[in-house]
């Protein structure tokens, strides 16, 4: 609702060269496809909602289908999407083979290596929605394509349909094997380490954010990793905490992500530009944006009394659990300090990461004429951006309430005894939580008294503002600033290994040198080493098979009729 009144005004700007009825029918079916895949109970119904939603999200991601990076990463998108529907049919498949319906209700705990078949199918399947690596390619490319108030959904609601479809089938499968919970955590753990590393190195701020949507889809993922493991082994408190975390990063996850791209959208609504090294000193000139994004940042990076900190403060305990209950190096145990260790370097790459971010679009002086004639946007985008800031402090102080809403929802899906475990976990853990959100709620009080304190003070008073020290400092420009480059270059260079970075310098030379430049640029390595080559391997092939499409529909029926003609014989050839 909030980003729908944020694109009223967002997409006035196109409102004599665009379509936008088109536009908001597609936003009004992706909103419908979305509540149809969370209440479908038939594995058909689900898929049909699935792919409507996958398509109404596409054809929104190509809004500027007129720019050749728009059309590239709406193909790039829909083909990911579709690969993983393929997964999912087959998922529904082998869970329906032996009942009557795909109704969910009557579907049989596959055995043996099956469940393991169907594990895998649904993490590739829901995984390549909800952007887990190396499943996240499409993401990077689609957020930044479409308008800004689509991405907040995007990122915000529709990714999340992945881990609901995800702790859905889960529920389906039974006890889990330790192994499940282990590849979910590794998983998760990847995606939020390599996500936030690639964040740290965007010079694009929406597509900063994508790749922070990984990191934040693999904390989460970790989460349910952690459950599974406390499942499998009879670990409850793991079980419990894993599960309850990642419900609430979910829940918390789509408020402040949902308020970044809001923010990011207004800065490319104000300055035509969503390049960090075009922007600067921002905060003067869109003050309301900039205290929303700062607000959003906080949460993202999981400080108190803001919302983010409440799912990742689950997590630590109940991996903290988990190693204080174990005897040696047990399960639980190593888990815990998987999580812990991962969690740790993710919450510190995601500070500096959200800190460049604010750093150099906000602060400073401008890089660029845009950004200094930029302009607050009017009240249908402030005011959706107020109230999405104002819920990430209120529900980061109201974690106790919602760790108890969790529990609640944990007790109806949980087997046996973690079911009712859960709602005695959740419980001590909230009392930890109301004891963090009266600190932070004094925290908050004494800030506002120490600010009125001051406005008393300096009441009546003449303020003036000078520079400190300006030795060698007489014709300031904005080329002595930090670039976005260079204030992430001791982080990326000491993770070169990784990103795969690659420069390009031009070194001074001479006595009096007249130019020298240094550029770098990150790989998604997944993309370069995975996927490049599989995509140019299927081209070859596509073309190679060119020849089977004459454009006669009299050769397409007989195609259709070989196809029918060979299962025929297959069937009978199966029953003989």
């Amino acid at each position: 609702m909030l980003a729908a009144v944020y694109g009223h005004g967002y997409l006035l700007a196109y409102l004599d060269h665009k379509p936008l009825g088109v536009s908001w029918c597609l936003y009004n079916l992706l909103t419908a496809s979305m509540l149809m895949v969370t209440l479908a109970s038939n594995g058909m119904l689900f898929l049909i909602a699935w792919e409507l939603m996958s398509l109404t999200s596409f054809l929104l991601v190509l809004f500027e289908h007129e720019r050749p990076e728009v059309r590239r990463a709406g193909w790039t998108y829909l083909v990911a999407m579709h690969l993983g529907t393929a997964a999912l049919l087959l998922l529904f498949v082998l869970l329906g083979r032996d009942a009557a319906s795909l109704d969910f209700a009557s579907f049989a705990v596959p055995a043996g290596a099956m469940a393991g078949w169907a594990f895998v199918l649904a993490l590739i399947g829901f995984g390549t929605k909800a952007g887990l690596m190396p499943l996240h390619v499409w993401l990077p490319e689609a957020h930044p394509a479409a308008p800004s108030h689509v991405s907040a959904v995007m990122s915000g609601v529709m990714i999340k349909t992945g881990l609901y479809g995800l702790l859905r089938i889960l529920s389906l499968l039974g006890t889990p094997p330790a192994w499940w919970g282990w590849a979910l955590l590794l998983v998760g753990a990847a995606s939020g380490v390599l996500g936030v590393l690639m964040a740290l190195t965007q010079r694009d701020l929406k597509r900063l954010l994508a790749y922070s949507s990984v990191e934040n889809i693999g904390i989460i993922g970790m989460g349910f990793g952690l459950g599974l493991i406390g499942l499998s082994t009879g670990h409850a408190a793991l079980a419990v905490m894993g599960f309850a975390g990642g419900l609430l990063h979910i829940w918390n996850h789509a408020v402040f992500k949902s308020l970044l791209f809001l923010g990011a959208g207004s800065v490319v609504h104000a300055t035509g530009s969503r390049d960090l090294e075009a922007l600067g000193g921002l905060l003067r000139r869109l003050p309301v944006t900039g205290l929303a994004f700062a607000v959003a940042a906080a949460a993202i990076c999981g400080l108190p009394p803001f919302n983010g900190f409440v799912g990742e403060f689950l997590l630590y305990l109940g991996a903290l659990a988990g190693l204080a209950s174990a005897d040696g190096l047990t399960t639980p145990a190593v888990a815990g300090l998987v999580a812990i260790l991962a969690l740790a370097l993710i919450g510190g790459l995601a500070v500096a990461c959200f800190t460049r971010a604010i750093g150099i679009a906000f602060l400073g002086e401008p890089r660029s004429a845009a950004a200094a004639a930029a302009h607050e946007a009017g009240a249908a985008m402030r005011l959706p951006m107020l109230i999405l800031a104002a819920t990430c402090l209120a529900l980061g102080l109201a974690g106790p309430l919602s760790l108890r809403v969790a529990g609640t929802v944990l007790h109806g899906i949980l087997p046996g005894e973690a079911a009712t475990a859960s709602l005695v976990w959740t419980a001590s853990a909230a009392a930890v939580l109301t004891n963090v959100s009266r600190l932070a709620l004094g925290l908050i009080l004494l800030t506002a008294a120490l600010a009125w304190l001051r406005r008393r003070l300096l009441a009546g008073r003449t303020i003036a503002s000078s520079v400190t020290w300006d030795c060698g400092y007489a014709a300031p420009s904005a080329r002595m600033q930090y670039t976005a480059s260079s204030f992430a270059w001791p982080i990326t260079d000491l993770c070169r290994w990784v990103l795969r970075t690659a420069l390009r310098r031009q070194t001074p030379s001479g006595t009096f040198p007249a130019a020298a430049n240094l550029e770098s640029h990150a790989r998604d390595v997944f993309l370069q080493a995975l996927y490049r080559p599989l995509f140019l391997a299927a081209d070859w092939c596509a073309e190679r098979l060119r020849w089977v499409q004459q454009g006669q529909n009299q050769l397409y029926v007989l195609y259709i009729a070989l196809t029918l003609l060979a299962l025929l014989i297959w069937k009978l050839g199966a029953g003989l």
